[in-house]
């Protein structure tokens, strides 16, 4: 069994503890001084990180509290911070991934930080990566400070690719290679290899699935656009997907013949039986396809070694922002006191506290390129994957309706990779069910 060390963790706090060590003046005080609400999710290490950042501001600001608002997932965090704007008492500061922030944005529901930016000694928006900067822009304002610029990667089981003598993925493998990977990986509980649901001379069940991936359009997009392809017409103002293209049936054709016709990825009843993260986790899935939010929970592994490879592509770098970031509400009480929070929480010192959890790939480029996210002492070894995919990250289009979008997209999606609905129909469906939500959406 071996030890996970949380060495950049315990380094954050203690450069946070020697910048506290300074101080500041009653008058300091009674200037900075004041009560935020900050609203959360997260796995419980995240929810912890953010505790200590929470703590550190208020050691560092004397008179502050932090109340920590913490929902139980995304969608939780959407309703209270939706209901409560309704009713006229919302946080001061909400966390965001910007793939749903515009339905807020285009209420008037953020606050602009423009003139807080200009006027900050502490950031500068230079000091943050672009990809993530322009995500969290609406109407030629910058809404939302963003924490992080993670992106889509492969997370792999080192022991599974030893056990049977597979190759580890090179840094530039294409679709082809890394089916042909999750082929070899797929076994059945006597190791034999299983090819389209059946193994070698028999029918057993399969024990070592090569691959997991969800039927989403944020696991779509990327390949989409690494084959040519676009998911929408216009980016900027979008009306319409665009999956009747060459290049986008393509990429659609591919994922559903991961389950249809390579059988390299569990079927929907032992995904609800045991979801891909979970499965991972347990030694029973070679290959899964996430963002680096799941290194935290990966981190609790000591049954075998694990680490991260590019995504593959079809001759041109592909990669997709997953990006969240901080936003002050237009009705917070206190907007003073919720910018300072954003401007520790954006502070080099900020991102270290939240980057050691292994949560984020920090949006500040120094924290990025520093030990606090490139830990040798933590996995994933190859932690410079994230770093290497930001030149060619793309975002999914800003629009006020992407939630219901992705909604109903995704239903589509799992219906041609589980039970393999016809791709003209899959097509056809995205295009019909999402045209009226296009419609009426807003964008920056």
């Amino acid at each position: 069994m071996r030890i996970r060390r949380r060495s950049a963790l315990l380094s954050a706090m203690v450069t946070t503890a020697a910048l506290l060590a300074g101080g500041c003046s009653d008058d300091d005080a009674d200037a900075k001084g004041g009560s935020v609400s900050l609203l959360v999710f997260g796995a419980p290490e995240e929810l912890a990180a953010f505790r200590t950042l929470a703590d550190g501001y208020e050691r560092l600001v004397p008179g502050s509290d932090v109340q920590l608002i913490e929902a139980s997932d995304r969608e939780d965090l959407i309703a209270r911070l939706s209901t409560s704007i309704a009713g006229g008492a919302p946080p001061d500061v909400f966390l965001m991934n910007y793939r749903f922030y515009g339905q807020f944005a285009a209420k008037g529901a953020i606050e602009s930080l423009d003139d807080r930016l200009n006027g900050s000694s502490v950031i500068d928006p230079d000091d943050f990566y672009p990809a993530a900067m322009t995500a969290f822009q609406w109407g030629g304002h910058q809404l939302c400070m963003p924490q992080n610029v993670s992106s889509l990667a492969v997370y792999y089981n080192r022991d599974l690719f030893e056990k049977y003598g597979v190759p580890e993925p090179k840094p530039d493998w294409t679709w082809n290679e890394f089916v042909a990977t999750a082929a070899q990986l797929t076994k059945d509980a006597n190791g034999k290899t299983v090819s389209g649901g059946e193994s070698e001379g028999g029918t057993n069940r399969v024990e070592v699935y090569g691959l997991g991936v969800e039927p989403v359009m944020i696991r779509v997009a990327p390949f989409v656009w690494s084959n040519g392809g676009e998911i929408v017409d216009h980016p900027q103002q979008p009306t319409r997907f665009t999956f009747d293209t060459p290049q986008a049936r393509d990429a659609l054709r591919n994922l559903f013949d991961l389950r249809q016709a390579y059988g390299v990825v569990p079927t929907d009843d032992e995904v609800e039986a045991e979801d891909d993260e979970s499965r991972f986790v347990n030694g029973r899935l070679a290959m899964l396809l996430e963002s680096r939010r799941v290194t935290t929970t990966f981190r609790t592994i000591t049954d075998f070694e694990w680490d991260v490879a590019p995504l593959p592509t079809y001759g041109r770098p592909g990669g997709i922002l997953h990006s969240d970031a901080y936003c002050i509400t237009s009705g917070s009480d206190d907007k003073d006191s919720a910018w300072r929070f954003v401007e520790f929480a954006m502070s080099e010192e900020g991102q270290r506290i939240i980057a050691a959890t292994g949560r984020t790939v920090p949006s500040n480029i120094a924290v990025a390129q520093s030990p606090a996210y490139l830990d040798p002492n933590e996995p994933p070894s190859n932690a410079q994957v994230w770093l290497d995919a930001i030149p060619n990250l793309r975002h999914v289009p800003t629009i006020s309706t992407w939630p219901e979008i992705e909604d109903v997209t995704n239903g589509i999606l799992e219906n041609g990779l589980y039970r393999g609905d016809a791709l003209d129909d899959v097509v056809r469906a995205l295009d019909e069910q999402t045209r009226e939500m296009f419609a009426r959406g807003e964008t920056p």
